[in-house]
């Protein structure tokens, strides 16, 4: 029986379960495991972010936006709207594998106004030659 992420153990396993994935995936994994030295202290800061998300804990530290362009700038400015579609599908799956409830469906809201909200940060971040 799925329940609602409740508590900092259900967010941390949604959050290591859908990096299992993102990890093995074709089209978005190269990005991850090229760029992540050390994945627990990743992980952990993760579930910091979406605990603060979800949750509304206080835990996260950290620039998502400088994040990912900074990764997008190591990548040739690569990063495209289709890898961030592959990342909502990958998360809204993880999601519903194991949750159900009004958190778990603010987790899939807040994750495709995220993405949105950050390819456009990266995208409006690109140098241009002209």
């Amino acid at each position: 029986m799925k329940t609602d992420l409740t508590t900092r153990e259900d967010v941390s396993k949604l959050v290591h379960q859908f990096y299992t994935k993102v990890r093995k995936n074709e089209e978005i994994g190269y990005f991850f495991n090229e760029t992540i030295q050390d994945w627990n202290e990743h992980l952990e800061k993760l579930t910091d972010f979406w605990e603060t998300n979800l949750l509304f804990k206080r835990n996260y530290k950290g620039n998502p936006k400088l994040a990912h362009q900074r990764v997008d700038q190591d990548f040739d400015q690569s990063i495209e709207q289709k890898h961030f579609g592959v990342w909502l599908n990958l998360w809204f799956e993880t999601v519903d594998d194991y949750f159900e409830g009004d958190l778990a469906d603010r987790a899939k809201n807040n994750a495709r106004n995220m993405a949105s909200h950050i390819f456009m940060q990266i995208y409006m971040n690109r140098k241009t030659d002209s």
